[in-house]
This record gives structure tokens, C-alpha cells and sequence, in this order.
């Protein structure tokens, strides 16, 4: 399964392992149970630290192996082939259950080995989802951590029945002792602040302890790592708090217009962006939502203080807005009340579980379009919805469209309804703009594609927004608050391009730059 540059990759990082692990396989007589065979069998052969254990305990899903310490109870499982995506799972489980350290902020080591009580954790994956790896990695980090923690990745497209039997209509879908936890992407920190009540107190504690920093961006995708290397440069404090560093980046798959790279994907150049900021004595704070903004006086100067939902207030010199922006929700009857369980918005992560299934599109902009290309490789029929009288994309990717057979479009269509059964979509329901007639189309899913919201609701009562939530900037990105400034997606520029909003991010750097020495 792996070819000789892999192999020889494999050996140069298995050299990092310093305690002996085994495998423990739980086969039938399925291809992917062969397939899982060879995988593992390839593994061992690359380093003497990998040994194949005794067939695995009863009561194990299969086709499935563990990982573990030699001589120790399996806390590691995958359940399925943990290609694709999940590679890297793969390979850091088996790292750390070998002994090398995890890149986990020691506060937080701590407090997971602090926690008392068992925790069984699966997570249901498809090996396109970009967004599960990261809850993977998390709950098996966690399990090295602490041994009263297990996690068990689960394929949903080799165990249909079971996704079927938990309801899964969207992934990642994280559960925790046989109940959903959470779904979609969640941060290592998140699940740890989910299981313990005094995860947000402490990290308060600790934030709001910091120094007033000359520069603080409050956002980590590509507007706000451009900031923060450019302000780190010149020398001044500068720290990122970010909800999640990459932003919506990292839910973006394939990128093709990144001016020197001709293709990359989203979780690969947040990776990238995250490296490269921490280059720089950057004091990187993520997992924290920013709550409110305002101006203070210390010491007979004006500075910023902004505030975190966890009730930490960290303050600066000069803060960089750049938030970013969440897509857009359609607003109609069923949408809310079927969200995970049919109405998805990422057609990468969820468009597996609708193998064979009929669903829609809602949007017929770039994102639509490419939505509905994609899914029509997996599922039986896709129906893309388009309330304009034609579609906005591209005209090569409606060329591509319109070539495929299993497709329908519908444009000058208002989807009025998202029906379901009480729990999952079964339908949905549209009006013909040309005579208002309703039309009703029976469907198990519905991706909705309709453009971008900015981050700014938080703003409202401090800076100055258009009527859509836009912060209102000037050449420099300055905002209407001397020492405030604003980049990227959230902002009024037009375009909402990565190559933008990190070109944006850096102008807005250089501005605050010159702002700090006229100021302070």
C-alpha cells in the first residue's frame, strides 16, 4: 500500500520511537480487512520498535487494529483503513505511543492527565473530511496522556449499519461513552473545556495575566498570520488570539489560485501560515473566542482591551481585527433543526455518508457549483437550487457541470422549506419565481452554498460596520478607532481571495507599525 518514498519517509520518523508498540489487528475476511492486514504488516517491517500483538480482545469492531505500548491495554483503534486524510493520525498515534513528546501546550498536558473517571471516545470519520483529522489526533493524544482515556477512529463508510444506528449524518461526529459529544470540527482544547468544568476559569486566569502587548491580532487565518509575521519583524510585542488558527481555511479543500503554488489544499497551508508565525516570538492563544472591545487609559495612554468569552481580558497598544467570516445559512424551515442530520455545508467532509443518496445544492456561485461537481462523483443525483435566473460560477465550471448526467439545475428557484422526518432530511421544498408555483424534491441531503457572513456581531457596539456586518476601513485598514485595525475577510474590501486578505493583513501590520511609533 505504501510505495518505496513512503517507506523510506516512514523510517526516517519511526526513528523517533523510543519505546516498543505493538499492533493489534481484529479481522474478517473483507478487502478492507486484507487491506488493513498489509498496512499494518508494512508498518512493522520499517522499524523493530512495531511488532504485530495476538489477535485483538472480543467485542472490538472489525476490521480494525489498536495501538499500544508493548505489554499495555490497546487505547488507540482504528476502525477502518486509516488512509487518505487520517495517514497523519496514523502515524503521530504511533510516535506517541512510542515516546515521542506531543506539541501540546504543557498547561494543558496537565490538566489532561489530571482528569479522573473513563473516557471513551469515538469519532466518525470519512477519509475525505479535512476537518476530521483534527479531532482523530486529539482524542488519541488524549488517550497517550491520560489511561483512562481510550479513542477509536471509525470509518463511517466501512461500518454503514452502525452510522445508520447512531444517526450520523455529518462528520466529524465525535462521541463520548456511547453519547454525541460534538459535532463537526473541534479543537484538541474544546473537548477537553466540554469534559472539564473548570477548563475555561483556568485558562482566564492565565491570559489575563499577560502583559499589554504592542500588537494584538484577534484572528488566525491568512489576514492575521500575515500581520503577525510582518508586526514580529519589526521587533514589537505581538501576540494572535484566534477561536481557531487558519479559520476557514482549513476547511477549504483544494486551492488552485495561490499565486507560486499551483495546487495546495487548506489544512496543508494553515499548517504552513501556524509554522511560520511561531518562526517569530509570537505568543499564539487559540481556542478563545473574542467577546467585546474597548479603549482604556493606563498610564495617561490609550490602549485596547479585548475581551474573551471566557471572561479573560488581554490588552495592547494596537489590535488587528481580522476575524474573518462563516458561511452563510439559508435562513428557511428545517435548516436549524436539521443541521447534522442532513443539512451540511462542507460537501468534501459529508458527501461520503450520501453515497448512492440524492441531494441538492443550494447556490449556484463558484462554491456551489464545485459543491455539486464533487458530490455528483459520490452520490446518485444531485439537484442545484440557484435563485438567480442563471448561475454566477465560472464558466468552466458550469461547462463541467452541465456535462454531467447526473445532475439536475433549477435556477430562478427560492428553497422556501427543508423537510424531514424528525430526524433527518427527507425533502425540500422550492417556489418557481417566474409563476410562484411550489415544487417539492425527495432527497436525503441538502449542501448549502451560499456565500460568506463576516465575524463581526461581537463588533456592533465598538466599531464602525456597513448594514452586513463589514468593518468599515480605509487604505491603511484603519477602522474608525485610533490604534484599531482591520484585515481580511471581515473587512469592506471586495474581494474575498486568501492572496487578499494576506496582503491586506500585512499592509494593516505596517500601518499599526507606523501608528505605534507616531503614538507611543
Amino acid at each position: 500500500m505504501l510505495d518505496q518514498g513512503m517507506k523510506q519517509q516512514l523510517q526516517g520518523l519511526f526513528a523517533n520511537i523510543k519505546e516498543p508498540i505493538e499492533l493489534s489487528l481484529s479481522l474478517d475476511d473483507s478487502k478492507k480487512a486484507e487491506e488493513l492486514k498489509q498496512l499494518a504488516s508494512e508498518l512493522v517491517a520499517l522499524s523493530d520498535k512495531i511488532s504485530l500483538a495476538d489477535s485483538d480482545v472480543d467485542g472490538a469492531l472489525v476490521p480494525s487494529f489498536a495501538v499500544a505500548k508493548a505489554g499495555e491495554a490497546p487505547r488507540i483503534r482504528f476502525a477502518g483503513v486509516p488512509m487518505g486524510h487520517e495517514f497523519n493520525s496514523l502515524i503521530l498515534a504511533l510516535l506517541q505511543t512510542g515516546g515521542h513528546p506531543t506539541k501540546v501546550d504543557e498547561d494543558l498536558v496537565e490538566q489532561i492527565a489530571g482528569l479522573e473517571g473513563e473516557y471513551n471516545f469515538e469519532v466518525f470519520i470519512s477519509l475525505s473530511c479535512q476537518n476530521c483529522p483534527e479531532v482523530v489526533q486529539a482524542i488519541n493524544v488524549m488517550s497517550v496522556l491520560n489511561p483512562n482515556i481510550t479513542a477509536t477512529m471509525i470509518d463511517g463508510a466501512v461500518f454503514p449499519q452502525l452510522v445508520e444506528d447512531r444517526n450520523i449524518m455529518a462528520v466529524p461526529s465525535l462521541h463520548l461513552n456511547g453519547q454525541s459529544l460534538a459535532q463537526g470540527r473541534i479543537s484538541l482544547a474544546d473537548i477537553v473545556r466540554k469534559i472539564d468544568s473548570n477548563a475555561d476559569k483556568k485558562a482566564a486566569e492565565k491570559l489575563s495575566q499577560k502583559d499589554t502587548f504592542d500588537f494584538l491580532v484577534v484572528g488566525g487565518g491568512p489576514a492575521g498570520s500575515a500581520a503577525a509575521v510582518y508586526a514580529a519583524r519589526k521587533g514589537i510585542s505581538t501576540g494572535v488570539v484566534s477561536e481557531r488558527f487558519g479559520g476557514q481555511v482549513a476547511d477549504t479543500m483544494g486551492i488552485e489560485n495561490f499565486i507560486s503554488v499551483s495546487y495546495t489544499e487548506g489544512p496543508k497551508l494553515v499548517s504552513a501560515m501556524e509554522n511560520h508565525v511561531k518562526d517569530y516570538d509570537v505568543d499564539v492563544m487559540d481556542n478563545q473566542r473574542a467577546a467585546g472591545l474597548k479603549t482604556v487609559e493606563e498610564d495617561g495612554k490609550s490602549l485596547v482591551e479585548i475581551s474573551l468569552e471566557n471572561g479573560a481580558k488581554l490588552r495592547s497598544k494596537s489590535v488587528l481585527l481580522a476575524t474573518g467570516a462563516r458561511w452563510r445559512n439559508l435562513g428557511v424551515k428545517g435548516e436549524a433543526e436539521y443541521k447534522n442530520k442532513g443539512v451540511a455545508y462542507c460537501p468534501h467532509c459529508d458527501g461520503p455518508l450520501f453515497k448512492g443518496k440524492h441531494v441538492a445544492v443550494i447556490g449556484g456561485g463558484n462554491s456551489g457549483v464545485e459543491a455539486a461537481i464533487d458530490l455528483a462523483g459520490i452520490v446518485q443525483h444531485v439537484t442545484l437550487i440557484e435563485f438567480d435566473t442563471q448561475l454566477r460560477a465560472d464558466e468552466v465550471l458550469q461547462k463541467k457541470l452541465r456535462s454531467l448526467n447526473n445532475v439536475t439545475i433549477i435556477t430562478n428557484a427560492a428553497t422556501t422549506e427543508i423537510t424531514g422526518d424528525g430526524e433527518r432530511v427527507n425533502g425540500l421544498v422550492y417556489k418557481d419565481r417566474a409563476d410562484d408555483s411550489e415544487h417539492s424534491v425527495e432527497l436525503a441531503g441538502v449542501f448549502i452554498q451560499i456565500g460568506l457572513v463576516p465575524n463581526s456581531e461581537w463588533l456592533k457596539d465598538s466599531v464602525d460596520l456597513t448594514k452586513y456586518g463589514e468593518i468599515i476601513i480605509d487604505d491603511r485598514g484603519q477602522t474608525n478607532i485610533p490604534g484599531v485595525f482591520a484585515a481580511g475577510d471581515v473587512t469592506t474590501k471586495p474581494y474575498k481571495q486568501i492572496i487578499i486578505s494576506m496582503g491586506e493583513g500585512a499592509n494593516a501590520a505596517l500601518a499599526a507599525f507606523d501608528y505605534l511609533i507616531r503614538s507611543y
